[in-house]
């Protein structure tokens, strides 16, 4: 068996399919509160820093399929870091301003009068 290298036969980036999973599933976590979102959409971004100095350092032995999957993993995850950002931040500064027993209790007339009285 002869190495791959040496074959000229080019391999997809090890974690390319992986960023892009993470970095499509960072969107869709800033729905939950933007602490899922972040989580997934760093690990999708060190990953991608990896694969990245890979490639750099070898860029013939990488296929150009892997390559656009990873940027596009990259910018998925860097869109999924920002809203989850945007979305952690405006649930911190509605439990200050409410107060989280409102939140919690359920009750719509409740958080009503309590948006009400911030104006």
């Amino acid at each position: 068996m002869q190495d791959h290298l040496t074959t000229n036969q080019q391999t997809p980036l090890p974690n390319a399919t992986t960023v892009l999973v993470l970095g499509i599933l960072s969107i869709l976590g800033c729905c939950f509160y933007g602490i899922p979102g972040l989580i997934m959409g760093i690990i999708a971004m060190v990953l991608a820093s990896k694969d990245t100095k890979l490639n750099s350092a070898n860029p013939e032995a990488y296929t150009a399929g892997s390559l656009s999957n990873l940027k596009a993993g990259k910018i998925c995850a860097i869109i999924g870091i920002v809203f989850s950002a945007i979305y952690l931040v405006f649930f911190v500064v509605l439990i200050a301003l409410i107060g989280m027993e409102v939140i919690m209790s359920g009750d719509a007339d409740a958080i009503r009068e309590a948006i009400e009285s911030l104006q």
